[in-house]
């Protein structure tokens, strides 16, 4: 959109308000609780990449400490046809319900919140799973190839942060929104080259404070995980063994991570003992940015 210049004396600039701390906006101190439902889950959640193995591992653990609706959001959510099923059999007290959609389309995405706060009855919690990642080197990657990473990694989960907010302004119930960056946000990968991979993570990272900002006085938390090297099939195979000697070499723990020494952080931020989180990015890399 073009802007004549002399315009720009005029403009109006829209003003954040935040919390006040009140039960009104939802930012009151969260209630004191007992060790069992200082972590449990209630509501409903949807979980964006949902049919990866991180996705699945954070589905698991939701359900375990309570969540009684899941929308399991992914490009392709029939290649964990029978890992969706296992929970169904798993948690059958749980509606589990899927949606094939792509996250950089915000008509689908709208649609899919819409289903999913109908069918659930609510959107209370979003995990932003999704993302894809590529290896180039800067000199020769197309800039297409960059743009495309942006758009899925970073562009797509606002997209789906948006939608779920909105839901959760509209049932005036709050919520929490995690968003799933990476050690790649903080520090540059080696080996490999993947200058767009890193550049989206970052901007999550910014994302998630701008949004901590905006949407605390709606009792929206938003925050993100950064995990390390984590040992799914998307770091296998025989072309990346010297890349798994180099990232385990170099970790003080002198090894990658287990999808499910997620768990944790994914109930902490969405359960009330994250109450008080707004804004926070957690590390779970075995202590590999430190180098």
């Amino acid at each position: 959109m073009t802007t004549d210049r002399s315009a720009l004396t005029s403009r109006t600039v829209p003003s954040m308000t935040l919390g006040d701390g009140t039960t009104a906006t939802l930012t009151a101190p969260t209630p004191p609780a007992d060790a069992a439902s200082r972590f449990a889950i209630t509501g409903n959640a949807v979980i964006t990449g949902g049919a990866g193995t991180l996705g699945l591992t954070a589905c698991t653990a939701l359900l375990e400490h309570g969540l009684k609706g899941l929308m399991i959001l992914d490009m392709n959510p029939s290649i964990a046809e029978q890992e969706i099923t296992s929970l169904r059999i798993k948690f059958p007290a749980a509606k589990i319900i899927t949606a094939q959609v792509d996250i950089t389309n915000e008509t689908s995405v709208d649609a899919a919140f819409s289903e999913a706060a109908r069918t659930l009855g609510s959107v209370d919690i979003l995990f932003c799973f999704a993302g894809i990642v590529g290896c180039a080197d800067a000199l020769t990657m197309p800039p297409a190839q960059f743009r495309k990473v942006l758009d899925v990694n970073t562009t797509g989960a606002f997209i789906c942060a948006q939608a779920a907010a909105k839901r959760m302004v509209s049932q005036g119930t709050g919520g929490s929104i995690t968003f799933v960056a990476s050690i790649s946000a903080h520090r540059v990968n080696f080996p490999q080259p993947q200058v767009a991979y890193n550049v989206s993570k970052t901007g999550l990272l910014m994302m998630k404070n701008s949004l901590a900002a905006e949407w605390a006085r709606y009792g929206i938390r938003t925050n993100s995980i950064s995990p390390g090297y984590m040992d799914t099939i998307l770091n296998e195979g025989d072309g990346l063994i010297e890349h798994r000697r180099i990232w385990a070499d170099r970790n003080p723990f002198g090894r990658m991570g287990a999808p499910q020494e997620l768990a944790g952080v994914v109930v902490l931020l969405a359960s009330p003992a994250g109450g008080y989180i707004n804004g926070a990015d957690i590390v779970v890399d075995g202590g590999g940015v430190v180098f």
